[in-house]
Order: structure tokens, then sequence, then C-alpha cells
């Protein structure tokens, strides 16, 4: 356990971030879920909309630092190939 003031500060400010980062991960993950859950019924307008909704909120736990850019990236690109897919 922490014994310095600031050491004690410190694990309150990471307790904090911590479920901050959790409730955007697990935000970022249900419109992700969307998505697929839209792709595996075949409905390419619900999958459409439902990935635009879910892009900026992907591209914002990026920003913020909860997952890397490059993965988020990765997520958008790879979800919008399969919306494509089952509209063309």
């Amino acid at each position: 356990m922490a014994n310095t003031t600031s050491a004690k500060k410190a694990t309150r400010k990471i307790a904090r971030r911590t479920d901050i980062n959790k409730a955007r991960r697990s935000r970022v993950r249900t419109f992700i879920r969307k998505v697929e859950e839209a792709i595996a019924s075949g409905d390419a307008a619900a999958a459409a909309e439902a990935l635009r909704a879910a892009q900026p909120e992907i591209q914002r736990a990026a920003t913020k630092g909860v997952v890397h850019r490059n993965t988020a990236s990765r997520k958008v690109s790879r979800l919008a190939a399969r919306v494509k897919a089952i509209s063309a």
C-alpha cells in the first residue's frame, strides 16, 4: 500500500481514470457489437448506420488513449470492409 501522500493521491487518480477507461472501452465494444449484429442479420442499411455511429466512438477511444491509434484504425477498416461486402 502507498505510504506517501503523493502516492496515495496517485492511487486515487489511477482508480478514477481506470473507471473512466473501463466505461469507454465497454462503450466501444457495444458499438462494435451492434455493427457485427447488423452484419450478421444481413441488413446493409442498418450495418452502415451502425458503422457511422461506431466510427467516431472508436476514434475517440484512440484519442483518449484507451486503445492504440492503429488498433482503432484497423477495427474501423475491417468493419467498413465487412459492411461494404454485404452492401455489394
